[in-house]
């Protein structure tokens, strides 16, 4: 888990020296691509089993949502800085928590309640409406969030029928297609210079979630939640170091206070899933 948040981190800081000067869904379709490249030795041996997927049009929807949703990271990443980013990010689990009610039939509890108000809370703590203007930036990667909240649960729903690898093989095949269109509308070629880091970027997140899901293979979700916190830590670090990046203590106290609320319902899930009897899991 401490490789996967530095992996991530590095995917942040790469995007973040690539700057606005590549068009966001550009950079996001190229990112896609190449990571698809990497995969396609598995890719080819999960078609062999299943050459339409079984629940096509999930995969379908996780793809465009998925896809909106690094859209607006990449344009968030260029504009704003990078501890801002990783802090406005956190708020995915909270989403996450209000769609598995909406749409999973979770039980509504009021420590969930109250978990989700005190996490957004913490997300006004670091955009402070109203006292200064909230950048085109930050409302971008506050739009990614729900997105990617979207794309987990519709993945937790696929995982009734799919293996997490075929799901995985398939989200980058339906987001590299969902990115070609809009891609193809702003168009530019890219520099050597610009592929080259791409291909970091997409080497980076690709192994990012390869050693993410060994890490939820190998401990509950329960401990890796602070590990996975940390990159709040390193993000503001490599932004300090590379880009000369000051985190202000605002976005420190909120983005503590996301954290704390995100810790609190994974916690409050794995109680519940250890209490749930053996024959219903």
């Amino acid at each position: 888990m401490l490789v996967t948040g530095l992996l991530f981190v590095a995917v942040t800081g790469i995007v973040r020296h690539l700057g606005s000067d590549l068009p966001a869904v550009q950079a996001a379709f190229l990112r896609y691509v190449i990571g698809l490249g990497f995969m396609l030795p598995f890719l080819y041996r999960t078609l062999r089993i299943h050459l339409i997927p079984r629940r096509l049009g999930l995969h379908v929807l996780r793809g465009v949502v998925h896809g909106c949703g690094v859209i607006l990271w990449f344009f968030a990443m260029a504009r704003i800085p990078i501890a801002e980013v990783t802090a406005i990010g956190f708020t995915a689990p909270l989403f996450t928590t209000i769609g598995a009610v909406l749409f999973l039939g979770e039980k509504v509890r009021a420590r969930r309640i109250a978990a989700v108000i005190i996490g957004f809370l913490g997300t006004l703590i670091v955009l402070r409406p109203g006292i200064e203007a909230i950048h085109v930036g930050a409302l971008a990667q506050l739009a990614a969030a729900p997105l990617f909240a979207c794309s987990f649960i519709v993945a937790k729903k696929l995982t009734e029928t799919e293996s997490g690898s075929v799901i995985v093989a398939w989200l980058s095949l339906f987001v590299t297609l969902a990115l070609l269109p809009p891609a193809l509308l702003v168009w530019r070629p890219p520099s050597a210079e610009e592929l080259l880091w791409l291909t970091a970027t997409a080497a980076c997140a690709t192994a990012g979630h390869y050693t993410l899901t060994r890490a939820m293979q190998l401990a509950e979700l329960t401990m890796l939640q602070p590990f996975m916190f940390l990159q709040l830590a390193w993000a503001s670090l490599l932004g300090l170091v590379a880009f000369g990046e000051v985190p202000d203590l605002w976005t420190w106290v909120g983005g503590a206070v996301i954290v704390s609320a995100a810790t609190y319902i994974a916690h409050r899930e794995a109680l519940a899933r250890r209490s749930r009897p053996r024959s219903t899991q």
